[in-house]
């Protein structure tokens, strides 16, 4: 059996009041990468949409007892994968939840190393499924297009990959804190990883308005996929972690 590299944020596969109707998933790790494979924490974040509906952001796997404890929350409504990295298990929630509407990011259709379940395809404006709940805006880049959204109501920003802000002190390898630093995605100053942040050089006019519009949303926190995400202080943290193209 494989160790994980990864100390697990706990509690695993329990959705974790954030704010009202807006909850946090950590999951189980997952290794990911072209030729040598690192290992991510995976998290899943799940909004209450008006009329009681679930909206499931970067679905993680979907253990039996996850699924039950998201039965309880109320019907499941949207499944999403906010870049063409997070889509890993929409097939298995979609299997589950047939009832579920299924968005993607642009690209990802080409892309996807497994097969995806029908779906729709996101864009810049927030669909009318969740308008009236969240904001959104899409991040264009070379590699990675990634689609952000805004929670109104506990003035929450949920990011995927833009933002990764390891702990070191819960990364058991020493080859992999090394990539991790040299990726400048190590707690306190997490960012996005330098691959990311170089495919943007033909792009920074376009993600500087984003990130504007981003701030002037002035969120109070910001939920991350890997590491430690901001419980506080999120407009500020926001605006230190990309400083490299304000």
């Amino acid at each position: 059996m494989t160790l994980t590299v990864h100390a697990r944020y706990e509690p695993q596969n329990w959705p974790t009041p954030v704010a009202d109707d807006l909850w946090m998933v950590d999951g189980p790790e997952i290794r990911f990468g072209f030729g040598v494979k690192v290992p991510f924490p995976t998290r899943m974040t799940i909004v209450r949409l008006s009329g009681d509906g679930l909206w499931l952001h970067s679905p993680i796997a979907p253990e039996p007892e996850l699924v039950a404890r998201v039965r309880a929350l109320g019907p499941v409504r949207v499944l999403l994968a906010p870049n063409r990295l997070h889509y890993w298990w929409l097939s298995e929630w979609a299997g589950l939840f047939p009832e579920a509407a299924v968005f993607i990011p642009p690209g990802l259709a080409q892309t996807a190393k497994k097969s995806l379940p029908d779906h729709q395809t996101l864009g810049h404006e927030p669909s009318p499924v969740w308008a009236d709940t969240m904001d959104q805006l899409m991040v264009a880049g070379s590699i990675v297009t990634e689609v952000v959204f805004f929670h109104r109501a506990s003035r929450t920003l949920i990011l995927t990959d833009l933002i990764e802000n390891f702990e070191l002190h819960r990364v058991r390898s020493r080859s992999v804190r090394l990539l991790l630093r040299m990726g400048g995605v190590v707690d306190p100053d997490g960012k996005a990883p330098i691959d990311m942040r170089l495919s943007y050089l033909g792009h920074r006019a376009e993600l500087r308005d984003v990130v504007r519009k981003m701030l002037a949303w002035r969120p109070e926190r910001v939920i991350l996929a890997h590491g430690r995400w901001y419980d506080r202080d999120g407009e500020q943290e926001l605006r230190r972690a990309f400083r490299w193209v304000l």
